[in-house]
Parts: C-alpha cells; sequence; structure tokens
C-alpha cells in the first residue's frame, strides 16, 4: 500500500544567528587567508582545529554532560555543522566520531565505553573510522567476509575492511563483522566491534583519489585480538545497529554542501551582470538548495524529538547527492570567463564528485529504502 513521506517543518532556534555569527567569526580567526577549502569534507584533516572545536563545546554538542557533551539541541548542532561545512572547514579528523561513531555508542555501548570514548572524542583527540565496506561486495554489505571467532577473554578478527576514510591517521575503527556462520537469514550473525588501528596486527594500505589524495585505505586484520569490553552492543545484533548508525550518516548537511564552494565561486565569478542563462542557472541551484536545506534542517527536528528518520534521511541524502554532483557539471558547461581561482576550485570538485553518490550507500540502495518506505516493493 502506497505511504507518503512527510518532512515537518522544523524552525532553527533563537540562538541560531548569535551561534552562526560566532562560527563564522571563530572560521575568520583560526583558518589562515590562504587557506583552500577541499570539495570533500573527509579530505581536510586537522587534529590541531578538532581540538580547537573541542575546547568550544562544538564536538558531541547534543551528548550529556557526563560524557563531555554540551547538551544543546540537535537543531544548534546543525547551524555549526552548516557553517563549518560552508566555510570548508578541516574537519576531516574528528568528522565520523562526531557525527556516527559517539551517537552509536550513546545508543548501543556500554557505560564502560562510554565513560573511556565520549569524552576523548568531545576533547578532539579521539578519531574513528568506519568499517563496513569490503573488497568485491559493492554494496551488498550484508555479503561481509570480516569474521571473529570466540577465543578466551574475547573475539580473534581476520579480514578486511576498505574505502576507510582516513585510518592511516584515525584511532580506532567500529566494524561490523561476521561472529557466526552465515545462515537463511543474511542480516542475522553480525556484531560490531571496537578495532585499535595501532594494533601490529592491522596494516593499513593507502589508496588515492582521482585527485591523487590520499584519504581512502584497505585496513586487513591478521589474528587481531578483540576484548570482550570492545564490542559494540549485543553480539549478533550488528545489522540492525548499523542500520541505526546510517542514518546519522546520511541526514546532516554534508550530503547537499559538498559542491557549495562552486557555486559560491560561480556567483562570484560572474559577478553583477550574468547572461540570461547564467542568472537563470543561479536561480534553479540556489532553490534547490534551499529546499534541500529544509529538508534537511526537517530531519534535524526529528532527531530533535527522539524520531527514527531513517527513510527521510535516506531521501535527502539521495537527492542531496544528485544536487552536488550536478552543480559542478551544470556550472562547467554555463562557461563563464575561468580565472585561476574558480578553475582551481571547480576542477578539485570534478575530481572528487564520483565519490558523492557512492558514499553512504549507492543511490541505488537508498531507492531500495525509500521505495520500502512508500510500499512500493
Amino acid at each position: 500500500m502506497f505511504q507518503g513521506i512527510a518532512f515537518e517543518p522544523a524552525n532553527l532556534p533563537d540562538s541560531a544567528p548569535a551561534l552562526r555569527s560566532e562560527v563564522r567569526a571563530f572560521l575568520k580567526e583560526a583558518l589562515d587567508p590562504a587557506f583552500r577549502p577541499n570539495s570533500d569534507f573527509n579530505a581536510g584533516e586537522s587534529a590541531e582545529f578538532s581540538s580547537q572545536l573541542g575546547k568550544r563545546g562544538w564536538i558531541g554538542m547534543t551528548w550529556p554532560a557526563k560524557y563531555g557533551g554540551g547538551e544543546r539541541s540537535f537543531l544548534e548542532r546543525y547551524v555549526v555543522t552548516e557553517e563549518l561545512l560552508a566555510g570548508g572547514a578541516p574537519v576531516g579528523a574528528h568528522w565520523i566520531a562526531d557525527r556516527q561513531s559517539g551517537p552509536l555508542l550513546l545508543r548501543f555501548g556500554t557505560e564502560d565505553q562510554r565513560q573511556f570514548f565520549l569524552p576523548k572524542i568531545t576533547q578532539g583527540e579521539c578519531f574513528f573510522s568506519i568499517g563496513m565496506s569490503e573488497p568485491d561486495i559493492g554494496s551488498d554489505l550484508a555479503s561481509i567476509k570480516s569474521n571473529a571467532r570466540p577465543v578466551d577473554g574475547g573475539w580473534l578478527l581476520n579480514g578486511s575492511k576498505i574505502w576507510s576514510s582516513g585510518a592511516h591517521m584515525n584511532h580506532y575503527m567500529i566494524a561490523l563483522v561476521r561472529t557466526e556462520a552465515p545462515s537463511e537469514n543474511r542480516h542475522a550473525g553480525m556484531s560490531q566491534v571496537i578495532i585499535d588501528l595501532h594494533d601490529e596486527n592491522v596494516t593499513i594500505k593507502g589508496i588515492a583519489n582521482l585527485a591523487g589524495d590520499r584519504d581512502f585505505n584497505q585496513v586487513f586484520f591478521d589474528d587481531v585480538f578483540i576484548p570482550q569490553d570492545r564490542v559494540v552492543g549485543e553480539p549478533g545484533n550488528g545489522w540492525q545497529q548499523v542500520m541505526s548508525e546510517l542514518s546519522y550518516e546520511r541526514s546532516g548537511p554534508e550530503r547537499f554542501l559538498s559542491s557549495f564552494r562552486v557555486l559560491v565561486e560561480f556567483i562570484r565569478e560572474v559577478g553583477s551582470d550574468p547572461s540570461d542563462a547564467q542568472a537563470a542557472l543561479i536561480g534553479k541551484l540556489i532553490s534547490h538548495l534551499v529546499t534541500l536545506r529544509r529538508m534537511s534542517i526537517s530531519v534535524a527536528g526529528m532527531l530533535e524529538r527522539g524520531q527514527n528518520p531513517n527513510v527521510e534521511a535516506a531521501l535527502v541524502k539521495e537527492l542531496g547527492n544528485n544536487f552536488e554532483k550536478q552543480v559542478p557539471e551544470l556550472v562547467r558547461l554555463a562557461g563563464p570567463t575561468l580565472s585561476e581561482r574558480f578553475s582551481q576550485t571547480l576542477n578539485d570538485c570534478i575530481l572528487h564528485a564520483p565519490s558523492f553518490t557512492l558514499r553512504g550507500g549507492t543511490r541505488e540502495i537508498l531507492r531500495g529504502v525509500i521505495a520500502r518506505e512508500l510500499g512500493l516493493r
């Protein structure tokens, strides 16, 4: 039966303008005037910058104070996130820990895990990688082969993860692994474990992207011992936990702001006298951006109310990733006179754009999630 998806309007708090001004003033002071933003928010890593954000209380903003959090609203966090991304800030070091690893531990972790990891994350001192994708399985996450077998005091892990952003610099990875043999229920028998990326039995090999940067990695596990207290949640409940984690990954403004700098530079490039075609394109892109922003703010409002907006987040990501991938191509075809500044920004975005519709779930996977919610499959 067909069902609809509703995005209830959510308003940013009265404190938003002051908070936005505070973040902008901080970025103006903290970033070198010669700093050039990257089109991939994951590619700009600075432990020092993350530490500065931690001191200002801008990591773990919504978390309980007893874990170092700020106990602020999801909508306030949205404002800070939006400003950091729009400014192209180097947030890659702490990004995963703040966006999804910490919330995962808050929901499923033990009290000892929360007490150990969360304060370090909020201080900008502890960074995490995602351990989901594996070689040769594409988007079929249920086909993972990495496995952990029980041993005295914990588990022994073997296997490999791929496309792990920042693993060569981060401290830990939360990985989805098999802890039971595959059965008819493909989603059963999986667990999430916390892996020390500095373990001597962990090998990390870099993968260069099209821009020539090393952000991605393949991570190999060769009899890596996982203590029992590093299992997240209940053994065997990994699939359900990962689905919850992905809603955090898919819901934020990073899902439509990756190409924002290109749009800004394009508007600056054409100046106050754009051609009719350029003016029409700017109007079209801005209208799409405003719509996506309202949808994303609505998702933040759902999180604030304690809802679980898995499908709404998937829809924002599907539409947002398509938008941010189209921006550089449409702008390129609009054909303004290219300054060196604009050319560099555009070229950088074009090289990163293929990843926009892949990370966090391909468009095909997301459309399947959305179709199920609508009763279409």
